[in-house]
């Protein structure tokens, strides 16, 4: 185990390696071989550096930015959407269910150009509010579904014994529901983040060629401007994998019992 361990980790230890070495030890020196002087400035030079119309520091910003908000948005609405739908029983219920399923099964690709000249007249294509929502329309069936999913498995006795206390539905809601959607809440933050702060496709469409543009694509326009300077781009890289990857650290746990708990619902 410690051997596969080892053989994964290999790559992550090349992208360090050679983001800390300087210009004259990238090509001389083995990827394998560790840096003989270390040089931290390349993250400063890479931070600073304009990619395609915006550097990678203005594109972390950009990034956290709209994937923050996105996902605090998702999780609130889709909750509150998933409790009605597991508390209110019927045909309504139902059919609504359906068609978020049925949301999750249809690429979101095939709505690409629809929505592209759908945002430019409303001017927003290159903005974080045109992200944002369009974010949550290809994100929340995903949601609704986990949400509904693990809301079924939960015992209604608390509701109940807070609405006989005098609660109405968001107090009881706010109070007793939410707290309890803890788990699921972590694997819905940590998907929903995941696939929002990784995309490239999308972003490159709505965002490419802008001021406010995501990590991916920056990066991506920083590789075709220091194509030979591989010590920047990997500092890049690491830039962008640093903040995802201390988030999925984190919120890992819950992100394993949320994801058990909605299969076994």
């Amino acid at each position: 185990m410690l051997i596969v361990a080892l053989l994964f980790a290999s790559p992550f230890y090349i992208l360090v390696a050679m983001s800390l070495k300087p210009s004259s030890e990238v090509f001389t020196t083995s990827p394998l071989a560790p840096p003989i002087d270390p040089d931290f400035s390349n993250f400063v030079t890479v931070f600073g550096a304009d990619a395609g119309g915006a550097g990678i520091g203005t594109a972390l910003i950009s990034s956290i930015v709209i994937t923050v908000i996105s996902v605090v948005l998702l999780i609130v609405i889709g909750s509150l959407c998933a409790y009605a739908l597991a508390r209110r029983p019927g045909r309504m219920s139902n059919a609504l269910y359906l068609l978020f399923v049925i949301g999750i099964i249809v690429p979101f690709q095939l709505s690409i150009i629809p929505l592209y000249v759908a945002f430019r007249p409303l001017g927003l294509i290159g903005t974080y509010l045109g992200m944002i929502i369009l974010w949550i329309g290809v994100l929340m069936p995903l949601v609704v579904f986990l949400y509904t999913g693990f809301v079924r498995s939960l015992p209604k006795d608390y509701e109940e014994a807070a609405r006989i206390d005098g609660a109405g539905v968001f107090r009881t809601y706010r109070s007793i529901v939410f707290p309890l959607l803890r788990p699921v809440t972590g694997t819905v933050a940590i998907l929903a983040g995941l696939f929002i702060w990784n995309d490239f496709f999308v972003s490159l469409i709505f965002l490419g060629g802008s001021t406010v543009q995501t990590l991916p694509v920056a990066i991506y326009g920083f590789v075709g401007e220091y194509v030979s300077q591989w010590n920047y781009v990997f500092a890049a890289v690491i830039i962008a994998i640093l903040p995802i990857a201390i988030f999925f650290i984190i919120a890992q746990r819950q992100f394993i019992k949320g994801f058990a708990g909605g299969i076994k619902s």
